[in-house]
């Protein structure tokens, strides 16, 4: 190993499924050990053999799975008190499950060591020597995570320190210290791991991180710059509690920021695509303000940052957001200025001249409507609807007469059933077409009838979908008189984009992004 070379140790499908509301089928962590694999990350730690079926399932299918650089890993814990290596059912597993490394956690901790396992601290290091020797036996390569090793150490330095020394002459590869409980501070950790390396010449020390006050990412950081040569956490972040340290965070880092060699190094431009695979992977939301891969990374939506980051990217970036395979964002908002609008624009593939005699008036024109509830910072399609109305003269070839809606709830059956009526009258056509939906709330059926009187007159509407809708109160503190702010999400089967409304009446926000739907599909084709 070069000595500026850290290794990636993820433990996503064993402690990161740990995490509230993450879950993965034998199938799904399947896949996402190839996908970790091919992004080049070092060691995939599968899970604990024995703990449940799926982990069992995940190690069988393994077997037959070529990885083309990653390692895999069985996770599980030394022998128990007073039992041989030989007679250990957990250690057995283990060596079942037919993974080259194999990572195994002992207490560093005396308060477990005598509360928790009931034993004596003499056990406890023969316990952690001849699990170790007993694994290197068998051939496996046998990475030592010393649990609660910091807390450890400030209760009794000596010992926490006599369970690495049994780790490593055991025969360990990696020393691993943990923050299991995640409560260190950094000047204290920096202290411990710098001690633990001068103690253990000769054994590579590796660093595991909880997020509990918020420091993991810094403190693994820390842990590379006094040493170790292993940094072991989670994609995104997954784990116990508030989570472990987030590789997406830390591998950039280590690679951008400090100078370390990684062997994903040049897989980082993929790093927001295989951020988001993931979350989809584990069905929950990219968060949007994560380091480096969320999607307000690098969004601007002061008019003076979005004006300074125009005509010098750097000087509102830390760095060049493409090498995360990340985007450059404006954000449109009563803070915009002319510099952000044309930015904007630019980004949706139109241009504008910021110094044009109509944009004063637009950017009034949108500062009103933001200022009434309309958010066009999740709104482009809205915003490019706005740019054609105001630049471009964009009129509608269409006129909404009116529009009803009436909702009845059918006790016998504890149903709902809408009804909306739309009458429409297309331009030089004076008659007037009325159609009629049904579906199971009022905003469902309006866009149903809205799409049937549309589709005959303009057959480009007929490929839109609605496929997400989401509801905000703008204004508290008024009762039923609030302003209702409506995303929705529309797609044609290609493409997909977000309007907006707002209004005293969800039926009529509704309406209005209904309107500035269909308007977009017919601007863009």
């Amino acid at each position: 190993m070069n000595k500026n070379e850290i290794l990636i140790y993820d433990t996503t499908l064993r402690d990161g499924t740990q995490g509230e509301g993450v879950s993965f089928s034998a199938e799904d962590k399947i896949l996402m050990a190839q996908r970790i694999d091919e992004f080049g990350f070092d060691y995939i730690e599968g899970g604990w053999p024995g703990s449940n079926p799926r982990d069992m399932e995940f190690f069988r299918m393994m077997k037959d799975v070529q990885l083309n650089h990653a390692k895999t890993a069985a996770f599980g814990s030394t022998r128990r008190a007073n039992l041989t290596v030989e007679n250990d059912p957990q250690l057995a597993q283990l060596i079942e499950a037919g993974t080259p490394v194999v990572t195994i956690f002992g207490k560093s901790w005396p308060l477990h060591v005598t509360d928790v396992l009931k034993t004596t601290l003499d056990e406890n290091l023969l316990m952690i020597k001849e699990s170790v020797e007993f694994l290197k036996s068998e051939g496996k390569e046998v990475i030592y995570d010393a649990e609660h090793f910091f807390d450890g150490y400030k209760a009794d330095a000596a010992y926490a320190l006599a369970t690495l020394e049994a780790a490593r002459e055991g025969g360990a590869e990696f020393l691993v210290l943990c923050d299991t409980n995640g409560g260190t501070q950094s000047k204290e950790f920096s202290e411990m791991v710098r001690r633990s390396m001068s103690e253990n010449p000769g054994v590579a020390i590796g660093v595991h991180c909880h997020n509990d006050c918020g420091l993991g990412v810094a403190l693994s950081l820390i842990g590379v710059e006094e040493g170790a040569t292993m940094v072991q956490g989670t994609i995104n972040g997954f784990g116990e509690r508030v989570g472990n340290a987030d590789l997406t965070t830390i591998t950039p880092n280590l690679f951008f920021k400090m100078g370390y060699a990684l062997h994903c190094g040049e897989s980082l431009k993929n790093l927001r695509e295989f951020s988001i695979s993931v979350d989809k992977l584990a069905n929950i939301t990219p968060n949007k303000k994560a380091p480096f891969v969320g999607e307000s990374a690098f969004a601007h939506k002061g008019g003076v940052h979005a004006n300074a980051a125009k005509k010098v990217a750097r000087s509102y970036e830390h760095m060049v957001p493409e090498k995360v395979g990340n985007r450059q964002r404006i954000l449109m908002s009563d803070m915009s200025g002319s510099s952000s609008v044309a930015m904007k624009a630019k980004e949706l593939g139109i241009d504008l001249d910021e110094k044009s005699n109509q944009m004063r008036a637009f950017l009034a024109k949108i500062k009103e409507l933001e200022n009434n509830g309309y958010e066009f910072e999740s709104a482009d399609a809205s915003f490019v609807v706005q740019i054609y109305q105001h630049f471009h003269d964009l009129r509608d070839d269409f006129d909404v007469v009116s529009y009803r809606t009436i909702s009845e709830m059918v006790r016998d059956s504890d149903t709902n059933i809408s009804e909306a009526v739309v009458k429409l009258r297309v331009e030089n056509n004076p008659e007037i077409k009325m159609t009629i939906s049904e579906s199971s709330g009022p905003v469902g059926a309006l866009d149903h009838a809205m799409r049937e009187a549309f589709a005959s007159h303009f057959p480009a509407l007929k490929s839109v979908q609605l496929v997400d809708y989401k509801v905000r109160i703008t204004q508290t503190g008024m009762g039923t008189d609030s302003i209702v702010q409506v995303l929705m999400k529309s797609s044609d089967g290609k493409k997909s984009w977000w309007t907006c409304g707002a209004d005293g009446s969800i039926i009529e926000a509704s309406y209005q992004a209904l309107c500035d739907s269909f308007r977009y599909k017919l601007i863009i084709g």
